[in-house]
Formats: C-alpha cells, sequence, structure tokens
C-alpha cells in the first residue's frame, strides 16, 4: 500500500482513539463494515472517496482536514491536532 494509504488509516485510528471509540462504533456511525475499518486503519485497504467522507463525518471533522493530517503525518506522528 502507498504511504499516504498508510498515513491516512493512523489518522483515522488516531482520531477514533481520541475519543475512545471502538472500531465497531465508528464503523457503524461511518455506516461500513468493521473488519473493511480495520484495513483502513491498518493501510491494507485503499478507501475510496465516498468511504474517507463517511469516515470524516462520523469523526465530525472536514475531509480536508484528514487529508491535510495525512501529507504533516510523517513529521508529526502521534500528535492528534484538534
Amino acid at each position: 500500500m502507498s504511504s499516504l494509504t498508510a498515513h491516512f488509516g493512523r489518522v483515522v485510528r488516531q482520531h477514533r482513539e481520541q475519543r475512545r471509540w471502538s472500531q465497531e462504533l465508528l464503523a457503524h456511525r461511518a455506516e461500513i463494515n468493521r473488519s473493511y475499518l480495520g484495513e483502513v486503519e491498518r493501510g491494507d485497504a485503499v478507501p475510496s472517496l465516498s468511504t474517507m467522507s463517511k469516515l470524516a463525518t462520523a469523526l465530525d471533522v472536514r475531509l480536508s482536514s484528514l487529508l491535510a493530517r495525512c501529507e504533516q503525518e510523517p513529521q508529526a506522528q502521534g500528535v492528534v491536532a484538534s
């Protein structure tokens, strides 16, 4: 998988963990399969634009913000911005 895909998964996981949500809860809110969410978070699956949008909406963040964090992620690993 591409580094962007892996970074996106890490950013989603960081946002989810910051909220203390389980994968099941985020998957339910985003209306996607929990096992697929796990693949996205591990960087094993390439989410569609539609899926990325669902995740952003469920996390109550702008999709552009998630994507921007993916580009910044290598310099700021482990740091979750609001």
